[in-house]
């Protein structure tokens, strides 16, 4: 008897420990919601994303024209200084002019140079950012829907361990009321003892499983808690009923979606394939207009000024006939890696999305069988029941038909919630899940 009541103290405060805690309704979509705008991993997918956008729009300004400007100012110590700039003096016999003293030099100069062809490869380094830029905002978005799966196996887990702890609890108030029935007939002569004590075992055991559920109540919710963000103290009461309603709507829909993953691996082998032109713009030599602009002052010797300049620049590394045949080999050797990789995701996605489906059919089926156990193991105990109370049936027949029932009831409020985890797991493999929720990944 002592650890019966110490058990029933140690479920009193368990349930007034989680009663302390700050209880929140919450829908499925507004968890998914929540993990999309609080979770780290968004953070830093979105903070990715941002990185490749600047490094695209860099690469780009290399279509834009360079522009530079200098300026010198030198002093000159001792400068030995000869010119026959403006000496009219032919005569080789003439006496030398006598050297200025130069001390300072100034120079200053403008440059800007305009690309216009480099073997096009400032087209194809846009166009392979471009696609990296694309290939980073699938995975941010591959990211959301693996952590919206994450929760909704979360969600699938609370719900389930806290239905068990709610049908737990139920069959322990039976279980006590009848251990305490049959502790008054012991009394009085009418029961044997170890039919009592069978009784009392059997809370005991019930009791035992309450505190397990209990646990797996609160390591659940915490994990979810975490997961979004929320305080600690947290208690997520799920809205099953808006889960329900939007598990309805969901199947009204027919989207049509791929998954982030794929798409990410796509874009992937599209900037490979820039990659390949880029590393055969080394064949061909670079040209540009090419302009400027110098001013230069020696002091008491030359003074220019307004010297303007334009052409054409060409330039060409001979050493690249050579090397860059390498370049382009590694190139078309990533390209070929893509390639595989999209072929083995594709096959992987296939398998995904037949398994889950597959899983879906079988958890309408399984929901089906369930709730005709239920049904059974209810008229069953009922028909147990009362050949007991007509001393037709021993006590272990009776505890036997409440463990049945109990186990029936157990397995139905699993299946329900396992019915809504495999149908967005199908979501999932299909590239659905986010989608199916009306909620934006960006």
């Amino acid at each position: 008897m002592k650890i019966k009541y110490l058990l029933l103290s140690l479920l009193f405060l368990t349930v007034s420990k989680i009663d302390a805690q700050e209880k929140r309704k919450m829908s499925l979509k507004e968890a998914i919601s929540l993990v999309i705008t609080n979770s780290n991993e968004v953070a830093l997918a979105n903070t990715r994303v941002k990185t490749s956008q600047l490094e695209m729009e860099t690469v780009k300004n290399n279509k834009y024209p360079s522009a530079t400007i200098s300026g010198q100012y030198l002093r000159l110590t001792s400068a030995n200084v000869k010119s026959n700039l403006g000496s009219g003096n032919s005569d080789p016999n003439a006496a030398p002019s006598t050297s200025p003293e130069v001390s300072q030099l100034i120079l200053g100069q403008a440059n800007v140079s305009m690309p216009i062809f480099s073997g096009f490869k400032i087209k194809n380094s846009i166009q392979a950012s471009e696609n990296l830029f694309k290939s980073e905002t699938f995975k941010a978005s591959h990211t959301k829907e693996q952590l919206a799966l994450e929760v909704v196996e979360l969600f699938a887990g609370l719900y389930q361990a806290q239905e068990t702890v709610k049908l737990f609890e139920e069959n322990l108030k039976s279980a006590h009321q009848r251990a305490t029935d049959f502790s008054a007939m012991v009394d009085n002569g009418l029961l044997a003892r170890n039919d009592l004590l069978k009784s009392q075992l059997q809370e005991s055991n019930i009791q035992l499983s309450l505190d397990n559920a209990l646990k797996n109540v609160t390591i659940i919710n915490y994990q979810l808690v975490t997961l979004l963000k929320l305080p600690e103290n947290t208690s997520i009461d799920i809205d099953i009923e808006a889960v329900k309603n939007d598990m309805a709507q969901t199947q009204l829909l027919t989207l049509n979606a791929q998954r982030n993953d794929l798409e990410a691996l796509n874009f992937l082998e599209k900037a490979s394939e820039s990659n390949i032109k880029i590393a055969k713009s080394g064949y061909y030599p670079s040209i540009a207009l090419v302009g400027g602009y110098i001013a230069f002052d020696l002091k008491d010797v030359l003074s220019v000024n307004n010297a303007m300049n334009f052409g054409v620049g060409l330039s060409y590394d001979l050493a690249s006939i050579f090397k860059n045949g390498k370049n382009v080999k590694l190139a078309q050797s990533k390209t070929e890696q893509s390639k595989h990789a999209i072929a083995i995701l594709s096959n992987k996605i296939k398998e995904e999305t037949h398994e889950a489906q597959e899983n879906y059919n079988l958890s309408l089926k399984q929901n089906k069988v369930y709730s005709l156990a239920v049904e059974q193991s209810e008229e069953n105990y009922r028909i147990v029941k009362d050949k007991y109370d007509n001393s037709l049936s021993t006590t272990n027949d009776l505890l036997e038909a409440d463990v049945l029932q109990l186990q029936s009831k157990i397995n139905l409020a699993l299946s329900q919630a396992d019915i809504a985890l495999k149908y967005y797991q199908l979501q999932f493999a299909s590239g659905k899940l986010i989608n199916s929720f009306n909620l934006s990944t960006k």
